[in-house]
């Protein structure tokens, strides 16, 4: 069988930068054939973008978009400014402490990136007192205050910065950093002595995220990726010392597991993880104290062996289980119960995760490892954090994240202290741990809503108390003027799938919306890897609800809001879940009496791309314009291939259609570029980012020239007056996250949003 993209005829011009009309890319045929069947990929060329021919066909698009929405420019202004005038520019973090200082991080006016600061803490011996963090106002400078990086000076005469990591060793004395200039998320580390604020010659290119210095502050560990960017190696790296003695710790070479490492909360051990979706592995390294002592070797804790799906954090208790001794041991948040496990069916799965403790000298086998919290079908585990007196929980229950907190005293034991959770008024929020100071008597927590403008508060472990440290202030914005629902969308179109289910839709309005059927509507969807859409606010959100928007997140099969069996049923063979549920949660939407079914917008990026591209393919007659940002949408030809980035990482969330032709199959029956078919398709913007490791540009260059060559729809007249162009935008400097700096990110959203509205015809402000 041969797809259509064979079967078109395709003119071999290129339309010059700066055209009327859409540039149409060159026919250049490439087979590829895989279980039996020849996909012919007209376009395959302009993946090299090492080509002149392909940065200028690039461009060209670059034009056509901008000359096909120049009467846009106007709303982008206003959408640009409505952003700025609901953000307070000048302004800061709530600070957080570690060894003897305070650190936070000052935004300014006018000012693309974000400066981080430190102050010097005193210890009186009060811990509240001494633990509760500092007042500090926006653009006064705070006596004694320390600026150790401001990305505004780092970026200066670069055309992107990002920072891959920020570390700063327990005497206060030195920071490790990670920069990134173009985008590819290829960092640099480098040292700075913040005594001086000179850096040394210690330099490290090609490092991937995360570092950490060890206690002497002598040795400073990171990571490296291998060609397709996934993080394989871990290094320690001796001050002074030329990189190339840099001492190996661990390599996996396996090109489906991703290694990462992080430091113990009391950082006496370096913990290194290494797994993907569905299976993990977690090694430890004592740290010494001495720079004089040499490191020691990685101790297994938990092997890939017991094909589990773990999380471990290690903790001193005084007593465990009803034992008087003091000991190390390990909280392990893990999905499979072994307390009932039996030869002929093994350990018992546990889906939604439970958590137990080990051990020191049996944690490697989980026969010993003892309930702290048992599985639950309602709620999931996401992961621990332990203090020295407290472990935190982050939970996921009724599709919203939320924290639990229990003593670790008698953790374990047959009459320890149940969980409590701190107490909000609204129904759809997120809690999330922020952070846990080891020593600190607070845990740091992230609220807020789809309503709500972030919270930052510190919870008062020992009391319960919550203390408000900030409030996200919002010019302008008056939340009762908004209005959050739940409503629940039936999945009828799973046709053959038993986990037939409701899906959660977050339904977000102004309160003075009329019944009446008349609104606009855009669906937001992403429902991949296990992550979940949560609750939280957003300012520029408010550019669509002021223009009679309804917005509508669909919580589609795929990602994690209803627990672990949510994200199986939307992944590998269950992937067209994702789809089917997007477009059924559309009609259920379109019928619902607020919205007009003819006004209606998809949109979504990364995953959230492919799922734009397949919806499209399935119900293109449900949308008026869709925005995709850097979409996933040749996924088949790209996980075919392990050598580009991450691929081989893919197979576990994908299947891997290399060794499993049913796999094959199923990819090529949805992947969106293999699938455009000639119907009438919506107006589509393609958005994406020449040095992108996640979703190459290629993806979508392509997908917007099969898409023009094959649809029925009219792309000749404007969008204002109903037509449906198909674009394609492409950010020259930037990555997966697009160009960097808050004002351009500001810019970009804007562009996104005026697209939408002028498709919807809901380009004014409402009174």
């Amino acid at each position: 069988m041969t797809s259509a993209s064979a079967q078109q005829t395709s003119t071999d011009t290129t339309t010059p930068a700066g055209g009327t009309q859409p540039p149409v890319a060159e026919a250049r045929p490439v087979a590829r054939t895989h279980h039996g069947h020849t996909f012919t990929d007209d376009f395959d060329w302009l993946r090299d973008k090492e080509s002149d021919e392909v940065i200028a066909h690039l461009e060209a698009e670059n034009a056509y978009t901008a000359s096909v929405t120049a009467d846009q420019e106007p709303l982008r202004l206003a959408i640009f400014g409505e952003i700025k005038a609901h953000t307070v520019e000048t302004d800061l973090s709530v600070p957080s402490r570690k060894d003897g200082w305070w650190y936070f991080v000052r935004t300014e006016e006018g000012q693309q990136y974000a400066t981080h600061c430190r102050v010097q803490a005193t210890d009186t011996g009060d811990r509240l007192a001494d633990w509760t963090p500092p007042v500090i106002e926006p653009g006064v400078p705070v006596a004694g205050e320390q600026v150790i990086l401001d990305g505004n000076a780092e970026a200066e005469g670069q055309p992107f910065f990002s920072l891959g990591g920020i570390a700063v060793s327990r005497d206060g004395h030195l920071m490790a950093y990670a920069v990134d200039h173009a985008g590819d998320e290829r960092f640099t580390l480098r040292i700075r002595d913040l005594r001086t604020g000179t850096d040394l010659a210690d330099e490290i290119p090609n490092v991937s995220y995360g570092l950490v210095f060890d206690a002497t502050g002598t040795r400073v560990f990171y990571t490296v990726p291998d060609d397709s960017w996934r993080p394989y190696r871990i290094l320690a790296h001796t001050l002074g010392a030329p990189v190339e003695q840099d001492q190996l710790l661990f390599q996996e070479d396996d090109p489906g597991m991703w290694s990462g490492f992080g430091l113990s909360a009391d950082r006496t051990e370096l913990l290194v993880s290494v797994g993907n979706s569905e299976i993990a592995e977690t090694l430890a390294l004592d740290l010494p104290d001495s720079p004089d002592e040499p490191l020691g070797e990685l101790r297994m804790l938990v092997s890939r062996d017991l094909g589990l799906l773990h999380d471990v954090d290690p903790v001193t208790l005084d007593t465990a289980g009803g034992q008087d001794s003091t000991g190390r041991y390990y909280v392990i948040v893990h999905n499979k119960d072994f307390s009932s496990e039996d030869e002929e069916h093994g350990p018992t799965p546990a889906p939604n995760n439970m958590v137990s403790l080990a051990a020191r000298d049996t944690v490697t086998d989980p026969r010993f490892w003892r309930t702290v919290v048992g599985h639950s079908d309602t709620t999931k585990v996401d992961g621990a954090a332990v203090t020295t007196t407290h472990l935190a929980l982050a939970v996921r229950r009724e599709t919203t994240p939320r924290t639990l907190v229990m003593p670790l005293a008698g953790l374990g034991a047959e009459g320890q202290a149940a969980p409590v959770e701190p107490d909000f008024g609204e129904e759809l929020y997120s809690c999330e741990l922020g952070a846990a100071p080891f020593d600190s008597p607070f845990l740091r927590l992230g609220y807020s809503s789809w309503v709500t403008p972030t919270q930052v508060l510190d919870y008062e472990v020992d009391g319960g108390k919550l203390h408000l440290r900030r409030q996200v202030e919002v010019p302008g914005y008056d939340p009762d003027q908004y209005l959050v629902e739940r409503w629940w969308a039936p999945a009828d179109s799973a046709a053959g799938d038993a986990h037939k289910a409701a899906i959660p839709l977050t339904v977000i309005r102004r309160q003075d919306t009329e019944w009446d059927g008349s609104n606009p509507c855009v669906v937001y969807g992403y429902g991949s890897y296990e992550m979940s859409m949560d609750p939280g606010f957003t300012a520029a959100r408010l550019s669509l609800l002021d223009r009679g928007v309804v917005y509508v997140v669909a919580h589609v099969r795929g990602g994690g809001e209803l627990g672990r069996s949510w994200y199986d049923h939307g992944k590998k063979l269950h992937k067209k879940n994702s789809f089917t549920d997007f477009v059924d949660a559309t009609r259920f939407v379109a019928q619902s009496g607020w919205v007009d079914p003819d006004r209606i917008a998809a949109m979504g990026g990364s995953a959230g791309g492919l799922l734009m591209g397949g919806v499209l393919n399935l119900a293109p007659e449900l949308y008026r314009a869709c925005v995709a940002q850097v979409p996933f949408v040749d996924a088949l030809t790209s996980i075919l291939d392990p050598d580009l980035p991450l691929s081989a990482l893919e197979w576990e969330e994908w299947g891997n259609p290399i060794t499993d032709p049913e796999v094959y199959r199923y990819m090529q029956e949805y992947t969106p570029y293999e699938n455009v078919r000639a119907v009438d398709y919506p107006a589509i913007a393609a958005v994406t980012s020449l040095n992108d490791t996640r979703v190459l540009y290629v993806e979508p260059a392509k997908w917007v020239q099969q898409l023009r060559r094959t649809t029925t729809s009219d792309q000749a007249t404007p969008l204002t007056e109903g037509g449906a162009p198909i674009v394609l935008k492409t950010e020259m400097d930037g990555g997966h996250g697009g160009a960097s700096g808050r004002y351009r990110a500001w810019e970009d959203r804007a562009w996104d949003y005026a697209f939408l509205l002028t498709a919807l015809g809901a380009t004014e402000l409402r009174a």
